[in-house]
């Protein structure tokens, strides 16, 4: 049974066309700063942000906007210096309204006082880097945002050996990893060495593609053999996946419904290395990110460095517009990419890429009632060992109990399965479906056996 698991694992996975050669080699640049900027108040995975700041309040670059007293949470700080205009909901790229410190930009990019280098982290204790590294608002910037500093704060239980620098960047026509690779290969490196020291990791491993030559190149003239190692990844989606990296890279499993820590890793995103690495050298937080605008649509794609807050449109708009109507617009990739209708919308912390489908390529049609000819495609090709078209047929139907059985928590939500589906039955739709239905389900019933309580123990608090 193990064996036929490895064989299968090293088969799974697709191989979507990469399309990153439309940006690869645009060097990073910086966005012009637009003349108002939309700061969402939760660009994280945890609680919500108050603002703290107040309509008609100066502001510089750094100033924070936002913060919460709970632990999974990030802080977030102003990226243009000018005034606070409103603060109000707005829509935001993943399509719900959000509480959005609106700012006008006075175009003079002013540092904030207050930001300074956090001290020398060689020099500073792993909790000391860990309330620095929350302190500069970074997050994941692979797409999860998830806190950092909650990251690098791994129970006493599960000592760290290793941490995984993911340079994979597998989905398609995304660059921005690629081109910090690149272009900063000194601060990416330091930044992964200021994550070890946070979590006491004696071994750096740097995870790239074969399809990344430069980078490679870039990296392995830094790493000396004996802290870090770079390996060297066959190209594969979803190669940058946390538990399918780890299995490739160290040969190690994580447990189902388990964590990286589980096994004695953590797997940090370029990017998020580069910003701890920046935070450090510069004391601005994170108020900036590199975005891949991309896409046949655009007339002309680059990475650019973007403030956080300016409009998708301002940036598409920086690449000189569409040449062409595009057919859809996505935040990320074209295989976990969020849907766009409209452009107005901020760029956010979690925002890799800007890609704009043609009408072609966004003309995808999927059948009203899903069908499955069980040809096993979907099997052969999930990264996770899932079962996705027994997944997709429970979620359908409503039959929640079985999800759990089948371990549909385990589902990366990749798109592997829907990629290659000959019926284009949408597979990961329908087990994303499944899982937003069964975590209803159990927060009903939580609230259930609350009420019940409550009752019982005559109407307790």
């Amino acid at each position: 049974m193990g064996l036929m698991a490895d064989i299968r694992r090293r088969r799974a996975g697709v191989h979507p066309p990469s399309r990153k050669e439309l940006a690869a080699e645009k060097p990073l640049r910086p966005m012009s700063p637009p003349e108002r900027v939309v700061i969402p108040l939760q660009q994280h995975i945890g609680a919500p942000n108050r603002p703290v700041v107040k309509v008609g309040q100066e502001v510089f670059v750094g100033t924070l906007l936002g913060e919460s007293d709970s632990f999974v949470s990030a802080p977030v700080h102003s990226s243009v210096s000018g005034k606070v205009a409103r603060i109000d909901v707005h829509l935001t790229p993943q399509g719900t309204d959000a509480l959005c410190v609106f700012l006008d930009n006075d175009g003079r990019s002013e540092k904030d006082p207050s930001a300074a280098p956090p001290g020398d982290w060689r020099e500073m204790g792993a909790d000391e880097i860990r309330e620095a590294v929350r302190r500069s608002g970074t997050v994941g910037l692979g797409g999860a945002a998830f806190p950092t500093h909650v990251k690098l704060s791994p129970p006493s239980g599960y000592p760290i050996d290793t941490v995984i620098l993911n340079g994979a960047e597998c989905e398609p026509f995304l660059n921005s990893d690629y081109r910090l690779m690149v272009e900063e290969p000194r601060a990416v490196l330091e930044g992964l060495r200021i994550i070890m020291k946070a979590v006491g990791a004696s071994r750096g491993v740097v995870a790239v593609e074969d399809n990344k030559p430069l980078a490679l190149e870039a990296l392995g003239g830094l790493i000396d053999g004996e802290e870090l190692k770079l390996r060297k990844l066959p190209t594969r989606y979803p190669q940058g996946a946390e538990k399918v990296l780890i299995k490739t890279v160290l040969g190690k499993e994580v447990p189902s419904g388990g964590l990286p820590m589980h096994v004695g890793v953590v797997v940090s995103n370029v990017g998020t290395a580069h910003a701890v690495s920046r935070y450090f050298e510069t004391g601005v937080p994170l108020v900036e990110r590199v975005v891949t605008v991309t896409g046949t649509p655009v007339r002309e794609p680059a990475n650019l460095l973007v403030p956080l807050g300016a409009s998708f449109a301002a940036a598409i708009e920086e690449c000189g517009g569409f040449a062409a109507p595009p057919g859809k617009v996505l935040m990320g990739g074209p295989m976990m990419g969020l849907a766009q209708y409209d452009l107005e919308v901020p760029v956010v912390k979690a925002t890799s890429g800007i890609v704009a489908l043609t009408p072609e390529e966004a003309d995808y049609e999927i059948p009203s009632e899903p069908v499955c000819i069980r040809c096993g495609r979907c099997v052969d090709s999930c990264p996770m060992g899932l079962v996705p078209t027994s997944l997709a047929s429970f979620s359908h139907f409503g039959r929640l109990a079985e999800l759990e059985r089948l371990y549909i928590d385990d589902c990366i939500e990749c798109g592997c399965c829907a990629y290659i589906c000959p019926t284009r039955n949408p597979l990961v739709q329908l087990i994303k479906l499944g899982k937003r239905e069964r975590a209803a389900a159990k927060r009903r019933e939580k609230a259930a056996r609350r009420s019940t309580t409550g009752e019982e123990g005559g109407g307790g608090a």
